[in-house]
């Protein structure tokens, strides 16, 4: 039996319900950190929090597959082939060379080539995938059908990638291609059912939301979404500013903020709520 890479985290559930955390990892092996600029910015992107957002999701018989490995190595959730996912806006790159703001990651002459790139594809994106790939299999052989949901966070503001404030949910289903409609619109309808019950200030902080909007899914989705055979994959993209404080402009001094338990309670009973919308529906067949 092979044993599993010390960075990827799996943790195996039996309900027809995947969650995948992509982002979420800072590590980064030291004979690629030195190669950046500055490890603070190498690491800024990350999707701080996620998964203390949903550390009640193996209660819920949820399969968790994580990387503790920086996005900056290599980003799991881009295509493999280097093609963009957004063609025409700003993006990162499989190995990402800018940060999120434009900022250059690498020094001068420590930019990635494409063999650097291979390498990388070989040493940590296949094993991950091959991780998920695995679980898929493993619940699809227990289960009609399952869902695979990709947990993401960013920051509310990031003016080169988009304008304005983003909502704080943004779900994406590669434009209704990645899971079946009656899904969305459960999914939907579970942050509507839940916000009533809040008072206006929570409401405001935690539940305006969007399909399909400047997040429609990353590869993790598109590639495995497929809903006609029973497999479906959606994408969420939290606003950070749900579960901690956003400076207007993060610098190593004040950026990460710590994780706020009381802002994020309100967040994840929507969350929860969303998990539990996802294993019903799985389980309707």
């Amino acid at each position: 039996m092979s044993v599993s890479p010390s960075w990827l985290g799996v943790s195996r559930g039996d309900a027809p319900l995947i969650i995948s955390m992509p982002h979420t990892g800072t590590e980064i092996p030291a004979e690629i950190e030195r190669r950046f600029v500055s490890p603070w910015l190498a690491r800024k992107d990350a999707d701080w929090w996620v998964h203390l957002l949903y550390d009640f999701a193996p209660e819920l018989g949820a399969t968790i597959v994580r990387t503790s490995l920086s996005r900056t190595v290599i980003d799991v959730n881009r295509d493999p082939s280097g093609q963009s996912l957004y063609p025409g806006q700003n993006t990162t790159e499989l190995c990402p060379t800018t940060s999120f703001d434009g900022e250059p990651l690498y020094r001068e002459d420590d930019v990635p080539a494409s063999r650097e790139i291979a390498r990388r594809r070989e040493l940590y994106f296949t094993p991950y995938h091959s991780a998920l790939a695995s679980e898929v299999a493993r619940l699809r052989d227990k289960y009609p059908q399952i869902v695979l949901f990709e947990a993401h966070s960013i920051r509310s503001r990031i003016p080169r990638l988009f304008d304005g404030e983003l909502p704080n949910f943004n779900i994406g289903t590669n434009s209704g291609a990645s899971c079946s409609p009656d899904l969305t619109a459960a999914i939907e309808n579970a942050c509507d059912d839940y916000s009533l019950s809040l008072r206006a200030e929570e409401r405001e902080r935690c539940f305006t939301w969007v399909t399909n909007g400047r997040f429609k899914g990353g590869w993790t989705t598109r590639h495995y979404g497929d809903p006609g055979k029973g497999m479906h994959a959606v994408q969420l993209e939290l606003a950070m500013r749900g579960y901690m404080d956003e400076p207007d402009v993060p610098v190593p001094q004040d950026w990460p903020t710590l994780y706020d338990a009381e802002r994020a309670a309100p967040m994840r009973m929507v969350l929860k709520r969303i998990l539990e919308t996802c294993l019903s529906f799985a389980s309707s067949i």
